[in-house]
């Protein structure tokens, strides 16, 4: 760990390059990544377990269903 990352929550991490969140859902937590108009990415991980969720703002947005 460098100087500059801030330590990680106990339950999360990245194993295998994928990463992982067994913390208790929030629903705060869960639209942070389900829906996050500030976050261009479409993939981002998962509000709980081991993967990815997509941003369903950003995907509806790449198709041009809403304007950014």
């Amino acid at each position: 760990m460098s100087e500059g990352d801030a330590p990680r929550p106990a339950g999360t991490g990245v194993f295998l390059g994928i990463p992982y969140d067994f913390r208790r859902p929030s629903w705060q937590r869960i639209r942070a990544r389900s829906w996050n108009a500030e976050d261009r990415r479409l993939f981002t991980p998962k509000s709980f377990g081991w993967g990815y969720d997509i941003n369903l703002h950003e995907l509806l947005a790449r198709l041009g269903v809403i304007r950014r």
